[in-house]
């Protein structure tokens, strides 16, 4: 490791994070994430977990008492959503120098949290995410474009995978071998984000109206226009177990229905018009084969999309 190398490795050391995780009827999921977040820690010496639950049915609370006993718990009175849970965790949590907001879905490798912390001694880096994989060990395709009209179009047309290959036409980065180097990216899946407090500050807080999907594209879009960059680096890693959206068709009605609203929030009519035809048209598609998850996605796309005061 080089002089530069060494002096961020230190500094993390010597930095504190603030560990947040939102929860939802998480009991079964959290004895593997708590165990992996301690080794996970390794060489991190100040940090603190804080955990916001979205009014759980189930035993999380127990459990994680259980398990954290000197976790900060945020008992929601209602399930507000992923966005408002991280809110209110970090309103709830003590200064430190980076805010790790984690799915409680993710394990953490050994080391992981420091290696990351590392990646902030660039000053415009706002932002640091791992290498993600699947419960099998197979790479999970984390990286993504800022969405255009073009890649609407391309992911409906072409289909997610082979639109990928083909740059400007997906959202979605396919090619493996981006997934070995470290490099800054548009936005990344933000189910592990670790983010600095200078860029919190900057940026505040994640939009709470979004409530489930696309407040990682906004978050990451507004961090670009404080001038900040997102970092993702191979060196850490995780397993993400991942959730089910793409077989909850209320779930991924949602996903579909807040990419358009993320959009249009930056574009003018015609683009966002444009855009949302080229969701229609995908949606539509794959509708065609009996999907109940597509015929979702279509029906929010078409009937929210009449009540305009959503789109703010």
């Amino acid at each position: 490791m080089d002089a530069d190398g060494n002096a961020s490795l230190q500094a993390a050391q010597e930095g504190s994070v603030t560990i947040v995780v939102v929860t939802y009827n998480s009991a079964a999921l959290l004895p593997d994430f708590f165990g992996a977040l301690d080794v996970a820690l390794a060489g991190v010496s100040k940090y603190e977990v804080v955990v916001a639950d979205n009014a759980s049915r189930d035993e999380t609370l127990e459990v994680v008492k259980r398990l954290r006993p000197r976790a900060t718990i945020v008992a929601l009175e209602s399930n507000l959503g992923y966005a408002a849970g991280i809110n209110a965790a970090v309103a709830a949590s003590d200064r430190s120098d980076a805010i790790l907001v984690l799915n409680d879905d993710i394990r953490l490798a050994p080391g992981s949290v420091l290696t990351l912390m590392a990646e902030l001694a660039d000053s415009d880096v706002g932002v640091v995410v791992p290498r993600l994989s699947d419960g099998d060990g197979h790479l999970l395709l984390s990286q993504r474009r800022e969405p255009t009209v073009a890649t609407s179009f391309g992911e409906a047309v072409l289909g997610g995978r082979r639109a990928g290959s083909i740059a400007g036409l997906s959202e979605v980065v396919t090619d493996p071998g981006m997934y070995g180097e470290k490099q800054d990216v548009t936005w990344a899946s933000g189910c592990a984000w670790l983010i600095a407090a200078r860029c919190w500050d900057a940026v505040g807080q994640w939009d709470e109206s979004l409530f489930l999907y696309g407040e990682d594209l906004d978050y990451a879009l507004r961090l670009r226009d404080e001038g900040y960059r997102i970092r993702y680096t191979p060196d850490a890693d995780a397993v993400h177990l991942v959730g089910p959206s793409q077989s909850n068709p209320r779930l991924w009605a949602m996903s579909m229905w807040n990419r358009y609203r993320v959009f249009a929030r930056r574009h003018g009519r015609i683009r966002s018009a444009l855009f949302w035809s080229g969701l229609v048209v995908n949606e539509s598609l794959r509708s065609m084969r009996s999907s109940s998850i597509h015929r979702a996605g279509l029906s929010a796309l078409l009937f929210r999309s009449k009540r305009p005061e959503e789109v703010r």
